[in-house]
């Protein structure tokens, strides 16, 4: 085989349980710019939603702190699970995924303006984006932190679907916020979450997709 030829396909795994590194990379970056664009659509009408980005939009929407160095600090503290628990390489590609997620974010209101939209569409498109784009991450070894990484080590530990752990845990976070926001506010932000995380438990199963890197 031509050595020109030989190093180009091998950037693309043979091997149907593992990825190859430009596999993980256009796989993390889709995801990042994907989740990045769902959270614009949740945020250009104030929309909430759970996990740790649920937080990071409560504390932004009260402080006026940035969304993306909020969401990312408070990713911090789960470090040491996503390294002990899943391994340095899940631990160091969330960790990426957090970081350019989270500057994409605090880019896109230069990047992209939305004009007006309904809350209703905006937390259907919010939720089905982030959902699409935490598929792709949890596919290749990644999350966006937080209830991510603990929803996936409880998938592959005790079988626990990965959409319905989050959903419990998005579900808590959204009555808080009852506490700081009105009522249609988290009544379209639960919508969000609910299309969120029922796209990830019906498409994100292990036994179903095995790559692993």
């Amino acid at each position: 085989m031509s050595h020109t030829i030989k190093p180009l396909l091998e950037m693309w795994s043979r091997d149907p349980a593992r990825h190859a590194p430009l596999e993980d990379a256009q796989g993390l970056a889709a995801g990042c710019l994907i989740s990045a664009l769902g959270l614009s659509f949740l945020a250009s009408v104030g929309l909430l939603t759970g996990g740790i980005a649920g937080l990071a939009f409560l504390l932004h929407y009260a402080t006026g702190l940035p969304f993306g160095v909020l969401f990312f600090s408070l990713n911090l503290p789960f470090a040491y699970l996503a390294y002990r628990r899943l391994g340095p390489a899940f631990c160091g590609k969330s960790f990426l995924a957090i970081a350019v997620t989270s500057v994409l974010t605090d880019l896109q209101p230069h990047l992209l303006t939305i004009s007006w939209i309904h809350p209703a569409w905006a937390s259907v498109l919010g939720g089905l984006l982030l959902g699409f784009g935490l598929l792709a991450l949890y596919r290749h070894r990644a999350s966006l932190g937080g209830i991510g990484i603990l929803a996936v080590y409880l998938q592959e530990r005790l079988g626990w679907r990965a959409g319905l752990v989050q959903l419990a845990f998005d579900l808590s976070i959204l009555a808080l916020a009852f506490l700081v926001a009105a009522p249609a506010i988290v009544f379209y932000s639960a919508v969000g979450a609910l299309v969120l995380n029922l796209f990830v438990a019906i498409n994100h199963r292990a036994d179903r997709y095995i790559a692993r890197r």
